[in-house]
């Protein structure tokens, strides 16, 4: 006897199928990153200062995250699944040779280095004694497809470069800068208790064929010492974009009335002079600050053009220090 199938099966059968074979899709890797809104968190209840006051009047100062992972083969296929979503190429996010845990595990000390940072500016601007000792440029990463891969590890500290001395990492970069691509570097490094020469010999920059590239991420090694207890627990979020949304809820919670009772959402790199510098995923950010109601968001001057073509109402301040953020907010009405 014959089995007859109806065209009901057949559909339903088809359908199972087009499930199965996009469920593997979504699951598949893809060669691309997808960034995606979060959305504000307040930071009063994440952040604790020895001597903090309670809040008189509300409002409060809230960081933005951007979801970043790689995406899927449906989604670089139809980026369109989710609202803001934005595909990455994936050396714009990970370097060269760096693989996926090193990325997030450099993205971790950034934070730990904005939280850092962001309250030396804070309790510099109270007046408080805060020292700071700048130590070198710290390697995060090392790219396992470079010459630096097997000399230079992840926790050196560059002290001198061809004899010149190392501060930070901008020091460091501008060292590289009178190099050309191909020519050996001389290295001093500190690792651990040890201090060594190390000499590498440099390739092109991926993004530059002219420029000289050692294949490391960098980022300045600065000992930085509070006068009081400052605490940060924001879980597993990385990255180095909170930090001016950090510098300004200390300032809320030692005693200044920086809100204004208002609900500020704040994004910015902050270096250790107060410097507020351009940050990625602003459209996601500014979604976020937009969608979950906030009155206005502070982004660095870089990034106030593209945050505007997001922003459907929300304020958007721009701000290239944290001395202006504060002067910005002090014009505000009381919230009443």
């Amino acid at each position: 006897m014959k089995r007859r199938f109806s065209w009901a099966s057949i559909a339903l059968l088809l359908g199972v199928v087009l499930l199965a074979v996009a469920g593997i899709l979504y699951l598949a890797p893809s060669d691309q990153y997808i960034f995606l809104p979060s959305e504000a968190r307040p930071l009063a209840p994440l952040v604790k200062a020895e001597g903090e006051h309670p809040d008189r009047n509300g409002g409060g100062i809230y960081y933005v995250a951007v979801d970043v992972r790689q995406a899927s083969i449906l989604e670089e296929a139809f980026p369109g699944l989710h609202d803001g979503a934005t595909l990455v190429p994936e050396e714009r996010v990970r370097p060269p040779g760096v693989n996926e845990r090193a990325r997030r595990q450099s993205e971790l000390r950034e934070m730990s280095r904005s939280q850092k940072y962001a309250a030396a500016v804070a309790l510099r601007e109270l007046g408080k004694d805060v020292k700071v000792t700048s130590r070198g440029a710290l390697i995060e990463a090392v790219g396992g497809e470079f010459p630096a891969a097997g000399k230079l590890r992840s926790g050196d500290v560059v002290v001198a470069v061809d004899g010149k001395p190392v501060r930070s990492a901008t020091d460091l970069t501008e060292r590289m800068a009178s190099k050309r691509p191909g020519e050996d570097v001389k290295l001093r490094v500190r690792r651990g208790d040890k201090t060594l020469d190390i000499t590498v010999e440099t390739v092109s920059n991926p993004r530059d064929s002219e420029r000289a590239f050692l294949g490391v991420v960098i980022s300045d090694d600065a000992d930085v010492e509070l006068p009081i207890d400052v605490d940060f627990n924001l879980g597993n979020v990385g990255g180095p974009s909170a930090g001016l949304a950090f510098a300004l809820d200390l300032h809320e919670e030692l005693g200044k009335d920086v809100d204004r009772g208002r609900r500020i959402a704040a994004t910015g790199e902050i270096t250790l002079d107060g410097k507020v510098l351009p940050v990625g995923g602003i459209k996601q950010k500014t979604i976020a600050a937009r969608d979950s109601g906030m009155d206005l968001f502070l982004v660095p001057g870089e990034n106030a053009a593209e945050a505007r073509r997001y922003a459907d109402g929300l304020r958007i301040v721009p701000v290239d220090s944290f001395q202006q953020a504060l002067r910005e907010l002090a014009t505000l009405p009381t919230n009443a």
